[in-house]
């Protein structure tokens, strides 16, 4: 059982499970087999998510993610398109969890359920899909590059700015032609959005479903 969290919605002055803490409560209650569900667009303006990441893949309760990115409520964004960086803190400590030893973060980590929750109107359904998947892979593939032993005895000596240094080199680092790489060695399209403009699939089932006017005069 996954347990999501919602900080306002539906209700703006209170809910049923308010927040990460009432959720790891209640998974706590209910057992082994109960865990919590990070929805990234259910926090509060400037809430540190990486850090709930942490502490929930440290107790073994961290179950799921829906991935999306807001700019001020559950906006339902493309993952990475407002905060990409937050994206890939999230994800360093995800794979950090998962080539540790620690448990139950090890095994929590590889066990994590990932979803996309998210809701487009202007860019049309698949393709917006398609590239929050392109946006995870560099976000993951970033966070590979992190040095982490090097890492560990910055944060030992409370060396901050190095340990930012480091995180960061990995951050701006250019995967595209590693990740472009990797995808023609599998045979797949190495430009996955054109692949699907290219197909034809858009203007298929615009015909077969139809057109309509939102209030926002959208199609």
């Amino acid at each position: 059982m996954l347990i999501e969290y919602r900080f306002f919605e539906p209700a703006f002055y209170s809910t049923d499970i308010t927040g990460w803490g009432t959720a790891y409560a209640w998974g706590l209650k209910l057992g082994d087999q109960a865990q919590v569900l990070v929805d990234l667009g259910h926090h509060a303006q400037g809430v540190n998510i990486e850090q709930i990441v942490a502490f929930l893949l440290d107790e073994g309760k961290l179950g799921g993610f829906h991935l999306n990115n807001r700019k001020y409520a559950d906006d339902d964004l493309i993952v990475g398109s407002v905060n990409p960086y937050e994206l890939f803190l999230i994800y360093h400590e995800l794979t950090a969890a998962a080539q540790g030893i620690e448990e139950p973060a090890h095994e929590t980590a590889v066990n994590v359920a990932y979803m996309i929750d998210q809701c487009h109107n202007i860019e049309g359904k698949v393709a917006p899909m398609i590239q929050s998947v392109l946006n995870c892979q560099e976000a993951y593939a970033k966070s590979l590059l992190v040095k982490r032993s090097e890492l560990a005895e910055f944060q030992a000596a409370g060396d901050v700015l190095s340990a930012y240094s480091l995180l960061t080199d990995a951050y701006r680092t250019d995967i595209r032609p590693l990740l472009a790489q990797v995808r023609a060695e599998m045979g797949v399209p190495i430009d996955p959005i054109a692949a699907y403009r290219d197909s034809g699939y858009e203007e298929k089932i615009q015909e077969e479903r139809g057109l309509s006017a939102t209030s926002g005069g959208f199609q």
